[in-house]
């Protein structure tokens, strides 16, 4: 399609992104494995496939790092865990169900028969579907699902004013000059993104 269609299509479906609060009832209402997606997307701005196709090698819950490479085109990423989304991961780990295929071993998720959360096809994906279940239950409106976190992360991490640190984090694909010479990103600034998402969402919501 013509970038014009695509922009006008875009205006058709609204605003793609949660705001402070409804995020928070999100996460009241959400059940593992779910509540711990949507912390990653909304602290690592990670989408319906970076969640199904975790590893757990990926993760240092100690340090509270990801290194994990985006699905969709392999950029390297690295993002700094909140102490709220290392929590909710390692209430999650005890619950796990046994994995039912070697090749999905030591993936993070699993739904409860064993298997990969991950389907190729989107409009498929068992966590849009369960998202849509939960917004539904809640009374969020809008056409909004799950990958509308990984909207809300580009819109106020941007606010930080290191769009290239959101951009790492992101795993954008930076074709720009300063892009082929920039070998990498230092972690304070990665960490001050997601302080900033952090503020936002909890300050945010606790005094609206």
């Amino acid at each position: 399609p013509k970038l014009a269609t695509l922009r006008k299509h875009r205006h058709t479906r609204g605003i793609q992104m949660f705001e402070a609060e409804e995020i928070q009832r999100i996460l009241a209402g959400a059940v593992h494995p779910l509540k711990a997606m949507v912390m990653l997307g909304i602290n690592c701005g990670f989408g319906n496939a970076d969640c199904g196709t975790l590893p757990i090698s990926a993760i240092d819950l100690d340090r509270g790092w990801i290194d994990f490479a985006r699905v969709k085109t392999g950029v390297p990423r690295r993002c700094h865990l909140w102490p709220e989304t290392v929590a909710v991961i390692r209430e999650w780990l005890p619950h796990r169900p046994t994995p039912k295929k070697p090749e999905h071993a030591g993936l993070l998720f699993l739904t409860r028969c064993g298997e990969s959360w991950h389907k190729d096809d989107a409009h498929d994906s068992p966590i849009t579907k369960e998202t849509r279940k939960l917004l539904d239950k809640l009374g969020i409106s809008g056409r909004r699902n799950f990958y509308a976190l990984r909207h809300t992360f580009e819109t106020i991490g941007g606010a930080s004013r290191d769009q290239v640190a959101v951009n790492s984090i992101m795993g954008h694909v930076d074709t720009s000059m300063a892009g082929a010479y920039r070998e990498r990103i230092e972690d304070d600034r990665l960490q001050a993104v997601a302080d900033h998402i952090h503020k936002w969402l909890f300050s945010d919501a606790a005094t609206s």
